[in-house]
């Protein structure tokens, strides 16, 4: 089993910057499936923030977080990273990595098989 540990939440103010990391335990090759990130604010549905493929050709955004948001991966330590900066409060969420089914990227939970825990994230104003 292949568990997905997120690291890196917590409380900052709007326009700070946050980095979250998440480390992929040992049981398929990490090198060979996308990853992504996804939110979650209470009261509200899960939703997709960003995702990046196998080889981290191609990125993919959320149109609320593109331009403040970048994602990226270290094959060598199965390692996501989701750099958070110009954090607003409506980013205020628990953020979920997710490993992806294949090397899609797609933008729907359903791309996805493995899910961490989640790490909260607030944003105060």
């Amino acid at each position: 089993q292949v568990d997905l540990e997120e690291s890196g939440g917590g409380l900052v103010q709007a326009g700070g910057s946050l980095r979250l990391s998440c480390v992929a335990s040992a049981g398929r090759t990490f090198s060979r499936y996308a990853m992504g990130w996804f939110r979650q604010a209470p009261g509200r549905e899960r939703e997709f923030v960003a995702a990046i493929d196998h080889r981290s050709t191609n990125t993919r955004y959320a149109d609320s977080v593109k331009g403040r948001f970048t994602i990226s991966r270290d094959n060598t330590r199965n390692t996501v990273t989701l750099q958070m900066d110009i954090l607003k409060p409506e980013d205020t969420a628990v953020y979920y990595c997710a490993g992806g089914r294949g090397s899609y990227y797609g933008t729907s939970a359903g791309d996805y098989a493995l899910w961490g825990q989640g790490t909260q994230v607030t944003v105060s104003s």
